[in-house]
């Protein structure tokens, strides 16, 4: 069936930016923005939040002014900040990469750079794409729970005390694991089967192109609509520290490190019921039962019209 080409000279257009992330970067963005988007809209309007944590009442408060067309320029924390504002709406969103993985850009093929997203935009069809629901809480790429939220609240400490760095980075890994005191026990309701693990790290994937650069099983199960459910089998800190390093810094992983379950939904459970949960690079305290859709079709998108990716292959 042919999609509908999406009418940019007649739309209501807002950009969603978070002005707190690198100042050159940021306004040779607005630059480009002014120079090739806004001459093309019907009208055109530019929002900026002061800070991340900002940005998903920014996006909220956005989709319900109107527009016809939300774009969200910046990382995959703010991508997943206006795709959980715009997710069951009409309003189309439209996608230009401004972090370090830009695993949902990848996925959706709109461009890996700011010059060819914006050519998507110039020229894009209107289509509907899959995301992740938990508890009522949009993402677009994984959730997790247990060590990955961990080093992510680690790692924003040793940032703040001791600057970004790689060295930083890999420091929070091995402060967060050493902090880890015992690993969870997990019951897992999946098509009407009940699993028992004892895990220290559940990792819900929703981009194929991350599972793809991970190295692991699950992105073509990822493509036809559901989640890959990695559930870590090491216990002691060594090998998971290995685990966890992989998934954290999207180095290959290992088919042997995780049990696989592949499903559009599912019910996790652990004893503890307030658990730190790691989505999209964000962190949030969400309550037990955790309750995993995918909710298909949800999120209306803008994709390059001639269908072509503007992504490339990942390497081997």
């Amino acid at each position: 069936m042919q999609q509908q080409k999406f009418d940019l000279g007649s739309a209501r257009v807002c950009v969603i930016m978070n002005r707190g992330s690198g100042k050159k970067k940021h306004r040779a963005i607005v630059d480009e923005l002014e120079k090739r988007l806004k001459p093309a809209c019907g009208s055109f309007e530019l929002r900026q939040s002061v800070k991340g944590s900002d940005l998903p009442g920014l996006a909220r408060q956005v989709a319900s002014e109107g527009f016809d067309l939300v774009v969200a320029a910046g990382g995959d924390g703010t991508q997943s900040a206006v795709a959980g504002a715009l997710a069951g709406t009409n309003v189309v969103m439209g996608v230009l990469p401004g972090g370090t993985f830009n695993y949902f850009a990848r996925d959706l093929g709109v461009g890996e750079t700011i010059e060819d997203a914006l050519d998507t935009l110039l020229d894009a069809r209107v289509d509907r794409v899959d995301v992740g629901d938990m508890n009522d809480l949009i993402f677009l790429n994984n959730v997790s729970l247990g060590a990955y939220p961990q080093i992510l609240k680690t790692r924003e400490g040793i940032y703040k005390r001791w600057g970004r760095s790689r060295v930083a980075a890999y420091w929070s890994v091995l402060v967060a694991l050493r902090r880890l005191r015992s690993p969870m026990r997990l019951v897992a309701r999946v098509d009407g089967q009940e699993r028992h693990f004892e895990s220290a790290l559940v990792f819900v994937a929703r981009s194929a192109y991350q599972m793809d650069s991970f190295g692991l099983e699950g992105a073509d199960a990822i493509r036809d609509g559901k989640f890959a459910v990695l559930i870590a089998k090491a216990l002691q800190p060594l090998p998971l520290m290995r685990s966890a390093l992989r998934l954290a810094f999207g180095h290959s992983a290992k088919n042997d490190d995780f049990d696989l379950i592949l499903s559009d939904h599912l019910q996790i459970e652990t004893p503890k019921r307030r658990q730190l949960v790691a989505h999209d690079g964000e962190k949030t305290v969400l309550t037990s039962p955790f309750r995993l859709q995918v909710r298909h079709g949800g999120l209306r998108v803008l994709l390059p019209a001639d269908g072509v990716s503007k992504t490339a292959d990942v390497k081997d």
